[in-house]
């Protein structure tokens, strides 16, 4: 006997809620109805898709396996009805993006206007993360990473290459003083990233900067967020190093030890073969490409 559609539908759902009520909710179903098409499910299967339990439902062996599947099928479909419904002679329809928390926040979300007002059939959907979502699962349709991709199956096109700032308040500069040297960091207070799933390697370098390898400075506040960071270094806590990327948002701020040679950063643009054809995909990714340039004249 074939499977049914909906009640594969009303799996996953359950699969990836953990309750047949939140499952319920999402596909706008009573929970007694999402229950009856679970257990005629696994009758028509002959094989047990979830353990019950006080606290929820965990998927069985066999419904790891078929979750996987379903998983796949229905980023395939969401995928192919996209590519279906876009006209070849304009971008239309939505687009997933995802990218760094800073990057996304500071530099791109402030420019989607602009792409909107150009494609105005495309709506974005802007998804910030400092881990790198699964584009072959379609979690997004594209990334702007800043590193060069680790999935060997994805297209790349490098599109920048970021240095760094290091930056102050001109209240904190007046009262700690400018420092000349980078061994002079060690009289100051620093703001640094945190260790929580750093977006881009050597992110902490300015802690180590004029110092022995392997012996950083120890920061005055730590947090995973670059905007969290800038918004500390202007409220007068401290120096930070922060990506070029973000000068518009700097310029009320205080260059100090500008000579100092520090690491690069490495852009990305980044989508599944299966969107190489995608208008939207394309005309995203000249946008792009002609607004860094505007950055980096």
């Amino acid at each position: 006997m074939p499977l049914d559609w909906d009640k594969l539908r009303v799996f996953h759902a359950v699969a990836e809620a953990g309750s047949f009520t939140h499952a319920g909710d999402t596909l706008n179903l009573s929970q007694s109805a999402v229950s009856r098409q679970i257990q005629a499910l696994e009758e028509s299967l002959n094989v047990p898709l979830f353990h019950r339990h006080a606290r929820g439902l965990i998927l069985t062996e066999q419904g790891e396996t078929l979750n996987k599947t379903v998983r796949e099928v229905f980023a395939k479909l969401a995928m192919t009805e996209a590519l279906l419904t876009e006209s070849r002679e304009r971008a239309a329809g939505r687009l997933k993006v995802t990218t760094t928390t800073g990057f996304g926040s500071t530099w791109l979300a402030p420019r989607l206007q602009r792409f909107l007002a150009l494609n105005p059939e495309v709506t974005i959907t802007l998804l910030l993360d400092d881990t790198d979502l699964d584009l072959a699962m379609r979690e997004a349709d594209l990334a702007i990473r800043m590193h060069p991709p680790r999935q060997p199956d994805l297209i790349q096109r490098h599109i920048a290459t970021f240095g760094w700032k290091v930056v102050g308040s001109p209240e904190y500069l007046k009262e700690a003083g400018v420092p000349q040297r980078a061994e002079e960091l060690d009289a100051h207070r620093l703001v640094i990233y945190g260790d929580y799933r750093p977006p881009v390697e050597d992110i902490n370098w300015l802690a180590e900067a004029g110092r022995r390898p392997g012996s950083p400075r120890r920061a005055a506040v730590e947090v995973n967020s670059l905007p969290a960071m800038l918004r500390a270094v202007r409220s007068g806590l401290g120096l930070a190093a922060l990506p070029d990327y973000m000068r518009d948002d700097i310029q009320d701020l205080v260059p100090v030890l500008p000579e100092l040679k520090t690491p690069k950063v490495e852009a990305y643009f980044v989508y599944p073969e299966e969107m190489r054809n995608s208008k939207r995909v394309a005309v995203f990714r000249d946008f792009l490409v002609a607004e860094l340039a505007v950055l980096h004249a």
